[in-house]
This record gives structure tokens, sequence and C-alpha cells, in this order.
């Protein structure tokens, strides 16, 4: 990897002030609408697969014990959509940084279209599609090959498999870590999210300071962290023009 550095200066402009040169770390927490230009319907999609379901019914744990069948179905339709299609031209603009900067990719998204791409370091806040989880004490964590889960499959310890995700009303296990990322960048590119699923979006309000913001969106936002510049444009161009912003500024 070819290492490449910015210029930052002084959070308090003194007489003395002067820039530091700083390895670029950038930190991506990306959203539905990352993965809306490969075809996925995001949760707020009319007409797509969210809408043929009340959420808490198919995304609770209160509608696992209910109706295991409903829930595993409405997974394995995501799964079947999700193994239809391909990474897309954002998901692979963010994997050739890899080759120029340190990056690290938090994302809320529960499909692979960013490892497909070939980003390495991903955490997955809500959990992933393609994998099961035990629902016995240890919790173990199993692969899902194809398109279903189906409710007579179990661990090897004989406990049910549910899907590999955070539901509604549950903790997100993966939140320390992220918060851990987010204190150690110095650019944080929010893509595909509109900041307003929380507690998700608390992430980008605590960069340390002099950290670049970068928020791709192709509306307008109410919430945008402070000082962030607003690339108003969709996933894949905007990342695109994000890419020639930092190879200029390096």
């Amino acid at each position: 990897m070819v290492q490449h550095f910015f210029y930052s200066h002084e959070k308090t402009l003194k007489p003395w002030s002067f820039f530091i040169l700083i390895p670029m770390k950038i930190t991506i927490l990306s959203g539905a609408g990352m993965s809306a230009e490969s075809g996925l319907s995001t949760f707020r999609d009319n007409g797509g697969l969210w809408d043929k379901y009340n959420v808490y019914e198919v995304a609770t744990p209160e509608a696992w014990a209910k109706d295991k069948a409903l829930v595993l179905d409405f997974y394995n339709q995501r799964r079947k959509q999700l193994n239809e299609v391909k990474s897309n031209l954002g998901h692979l603009e963010i994997a050739k940084w890899q080759d120029l900067f340190d990056v690290q990719i938090i994302t809320q998204n529960i499909d692979d279209l960013h490892e497909r791409a070939g980003s390495e370091n991903v955490l997955h806040l809500h959990g992933e599609l393609k994998k099961s989880r035990s629902t016995g004490p240890g919790q173990e964590v199993y692969p899902i090959y194809g398109d279903f889960l189906n409710v007579e499959d179990k661990c090897p310890e004989g406990y049910a498999l549910r899907p590999h995700v955070v539901w509604f009303g549950e903790e997100i296990p993966a939140m320390t870590e992220a918060a851990q990322l987010m204190a150690d960048t110095n650019v944080l590119v929010v893509v595909g999210t509109s900041l307003n699923v929380y507690p998700a979006a608390s992430l980008a309000h605590i960069t340390p300071p002099c950290t670049s913001v970068y928020v791709i969106d192709p509306k307008p936002l109410e919430q945008l962290p402070a000082e962030a510049i607003h690339i108003q444009e969709k996933a894949v161009s905007g990342l695109q023009k994000l890419t020639s912003i930092f190879l200029q500024t390096t």
C-alpha cells in the first residue's frame, strides 16, 4: 500500500499555528443507499420488499418467538435477492482506496457487497444476512450456503439457528468496536445513510477534532456533523468525485 498523507492545522489557531503531515486514515460509515444502486431495496423504498411486511412481525425477537417460519421466509427472500445482485461501482471505488489509504468500513448493511468488491476491513453493525447464529448459550455463528435457512436447521449442539442480524429492540454488539474505530480516524466518509437511524448515526458525531467529514447523499440533510462537506449525489458518483478530491489533497 502506498501511504498517502494530508495536511491538517491545529484546532485552535495561534500566531505560531502550523500544518501537520498526517497519514490518511479513512473510515466509511455506509448505509442502505450504498447498496441501492446494486438493486437492493432500502427500508424506505416504495414497493420494495419491506413494504410487503410489518417489520415488527419479521424483525423483532417477539416475531421470532411467535412465527419462526414467517421470519425465516422474510430473510430468505432478502438473501435470494442479495445472491442475484452484484457489487456496484461505488463498492469497487472504495475497494480501490485500499491501495492508497488505510481504510476501515463500518456498515449498517447486512449484505456482503463491500466484501465481494474486495474490501477487507468491514465491520457489520447490524449483522450479516448470509450467516446464521445459534440460539444456544454460545451463540456461535455459521455461514449460510445458498438462499435458505429453514425452521428445522440446527447448530451442531442441537439448538435452532436464527438469522445473524440485529433485530429491532436488540442491542448492537459491534457499537463499542465501531466507536473505537471512529476515535482513531482522521477522515470520515458517510455514504448511503441519512443519519436518522440510531444508535448507528451517533457514530458520525464522535470523531476526533480536525477530522475531515464528507457526507454523500442526493437529498438535503438536516443532521450533518459540524463542518461536514455535503456531496449531494448518489453513492457511485459521489464516491468517484471524492476519489478525485482525495488525490488532489494528498
